[in-house]
């Protein structure tokens, strides 16, 4: 029987460091490349998403092999946003030709997609209990209650683990 959580990726061990000492994992899977531009096929929403998301995820955790995760994510919340509209537009309870009322159909796109940006938002690390299922941040990076604001490294895990202080090696 599994406890139900998930392990710590060793990349997060590695920028976090690794209090209990074990060994790391020699054989993990890690993502490849760097993540930047947005598919070519995205329109113009889909596209803003993709950039909030990249500027806005935990330093160097999203690779380029996590490209079609963050697509999809992009794509259920611009999909989102347009149903809540419709939504707010036509309201909860919509008639039919006939008169009858009935739960507007934009309801359950709108659920959908939401249920889609939590799944695939928890994965990157997109919600509060994902961060934290992922590890706080070292402390030299994460200015909390120091008056100043925290600091946001933005490119690759190579380039952060290069500027990140000696004191996480």
């Amino acid at each position: 029987m599994t406890s139900g959580r998930k392990p710590t990726p060793t990349v997060l061990k590695q920028l976090h460091g690794n209090p209990g000492k074990r060994a790391l994992p020699l054989d993990e899977p890690e993502g490849v490349g760097d993540l930047w531009s947005p598919p070519a096929w995205f329109d113009d929403q889909q596209r803003e998403q993709w950039h909030y998301a990249v500027d806005h995820a935990p330093p160097g955790l999203l690779t380029g092999t996590d490209r079609e995760v963050l697509a999809i994510w992009c794509v259920a919340c611009v999909e989102h946003a347009k149903a809540a509209q419709e939504v707010r537009k036509l309201g909860q309870v919509v008639k039919t030709k006939d008169g009858n009322a009935i739960q507007n159909p934009f309801m359950g796109i709108m659920n959908r997609q939401a249920m889609v940006m939590l799944k695939a938002g928890s994965e990157m690390g997109f919600s509060p209990a994902a961060r934290a299922s992922l590890g706080s941040a070292a402390p030299e990076f994460n200015d909390a209650g120091s008056g100043r604001p925290a600091r946001t490294i933005k490119g690759s895990l190579a380039s952060y683990l290069e500027q990140k202080p000696d004191s996480l090696n």
